[in-house]
């Protein structure tokens, strides 16, 4: 008796997770590539400090080179733990930055007034009602340079 597929036409499931997990190994690389870059500047200032001190002829104990590179190893693990997450946000700037934000009606929306959002002032159209100023708005969305709001539901 034939099993049925219940994977679709795009292949097995083992096809789909082998492709998701080259991703992310492509993607970890990619990380770590970024990261060692960032860390070229510190890694140009010890290579400089050992220089000098074989330049001077100074010995390092064996124990002080094991904690300096324990230090360092520390930091480029906080590194990869503070910093490789930030990549992977998502950004959110323009016109899609302002959807949902809240603000203030300044001057009455009848249907078209001023709103004051985060600081600043905008030109701003109700899109149901008119809404009298002092009262709190959403922002829904932006048409040019009009923010399109309706009134703040408490």
């Amino acid at each position: 008796m034939p099993i049925p597929n219940n994977f679709g036409a795009n292949g097995s499931l083992k096809s789909r997770k082998r492709r998701r997990d080259e991703e992310r190994v492509k993607r970890t690389l990619k990380d770590w590539l970024i990261v060692l870059v960032l860390l070229l500047d510190e890694v140009a200032a010890v290579v400089l400090v050992l220089l000098v001190l074989w330049f001077f002829k100074i010995r390092i104990p064996l124990w002080v080179a094991i904690v300096v590179a324990l230090l360092l190893g520390a930091a480029v693990f906080i590194t990869h733990k503070v910093i490789i997450p930030s990549f992977h946000v998502k950004r959110v700037t323009g016109s899609e930055g302002m959807i949902g934000i809240e603000g203030e009606v300044v001057e009455p929306l009848t249907p078209i007034g001023v709103v004051r959002v985060e600081g600043e002032y905008w030109k701003a159209k109700s899109v149901a009602e008119d809404i009298p100023a002092g009262e709190n708005v959403e922002v829904l969305g932006l048409n040019k340079l009009v923010l399109v709001v309706k009134r703040k539901e408490q």
